[in-house]
């Protein structure tokens, strides 16, 4: 048996019961407590956490590792008390990424990540240093003018963000 719900974005999505993942204390600053991960573009990485209660909030996520492979996760201590994970072994793990129209912009969020283990999912504080709530997914190739699309890594990130827009 499967569980349908609508989304704003795609349409009506089914899934299996399985594939919904609980986030028992939600997401800050948005709530929702039921969410399901959407992969409209295989093979991209980019996947989306939909609220399935909620037909407007789906949210672009990636894991940290595609784009920063020396990611590290510490999580805070209360987090750890909170949600009883004290490292992500056996855990999935996705940063929410924000899109903009400019490849250049676009942003992941390595200071507050998604830990999915088990159908149920926290969003956690990461303390290490090199977490920024904002870390570029693309950048220009050194030496190159900043002022338009120049080489391979804006090409890839316009094909990227069009994946994205999906």
């Amino acid at each position: 048996m499967s569980l349908t719900f609508q989304s704003i974005r795609f349409g009506t999505v089914e899934i299996r019961p399985e594939e919904v993942i609980e986030f028992p204390f939600g997401l800050i600053g948005l709530g929702g407590l039921r969410y399901a991960l959407i992969d409209r573009n295989p093979g991209t990485g980019f996947l989306w956490l939909h609220e399935i209660d909620n037909p407007a909030l789906a949210l672009p996520v990636v894991s940290p590792f595609q784009f920063f492979p020396r990611f590290t996760l510490e999580i805070a201590a209360e987090d750890q008390e909170r949600t009883g994970i004290a490292d992500a072994a056996g855990a999935s793990l996705y940063v929410t990424v924000r899109a903009t129209p400019n490849p250049l912009d676009i942003t992941a969020n390595l200071r507050a990540p998604l830990l999915i283990r088990d159908g149920r999912g926290y969003q956690v504080i990461n303390t290490h240093e090199d977490a920024p709530l904002q870390a570029p997914l693309f950048e220009l190739p050194a030496g190159a003018p900043a002022g338009g699309p120049v080489g391979g890594a804006c090409a890839a990130a316009r094909g990227t963000r069009s994946q994205l827009a999906s």
